[in-house]
């Protein structure tokens, strides 16, 4: 009697994420929008960047997402794509790519540069003209470099309220500078 041969074992796939998908991409932006967003506000530190880098992340990850990808591999390529948008901001902004910070080289490359006397004395003439809180808000925020929470709170009055008197500041200085030049 012949002896039958065994069947072969099926072959194990090995995974390193669980099998389980998002059912919609409605779920996968759900799911992972705010992980995306919190990422990239710790990587600018500013809400209206952060909120835009998070929509590039999604429209360019999402046309290369497959629909059957399980929920780890979505999250690992949207950290991936996370980089490299937030790779391709930094270029953008400071003019070429970052891969590594010396915090020397930044200072010098883009320290102040020197002081132009004429332009000087138009701004402390610009800012003499104004009323006494708009002037205040404009030195805190653009001479003193200023955060508005820190302006806000040196003028006692709320974020929104030191928004307010910077955008009317700043109007009113366009109008002084407008009235000079005619």
């Amino acid at each position: 009697m012949a002896v039958a041969d065994p069947q072969p074992p099926e072959p194990r796939v090995l995974r390193l994420v669980g099998a389980e998908t998002y059912p919609s991409w409605e779920e996968v932006y759900r799911d992972n929008a705010e992980r995306v967003y919190r990422l990239m506000f710790s990587r600018v530190g500013n809400r209206p960047d952060a909120e835009d880098l998070t929509t590039e992340v999604f429209l360019a990850a999402m046309p290369r997402l497959r629909p059957d990808a399980s929920i780890g591999e979505v999250r690992a390529y949207l950290r991936a794509t996370a980089r490299t948008t937030l790779a391709e901001h930094w270029r953008r902004t400071l003019g070429r790519q970052v891969t590594s910070i010396d915090p020397d080289a930044i200072a010098d490359e883009y320290a102040a540069p020197p002081g132009r006397p004429e332009a000087e004395g138009q701004v402390r003439r610009l800012l003499a003209a104004l009323p006494e809180r708009y002037r205040k808000i404009l030195e805190l925020r653009f001479l003193q470099a200023a955060s508005i929470r820190e302006a806000a709170a040196n003028l006692g009055v709320s974020i929104t309220h030191a928004k307010v008197l910077q955008y009317r500041a700043l109007r009113a200085a366009a109008k002084l500078i407008d009235a000079e030049g005619r």
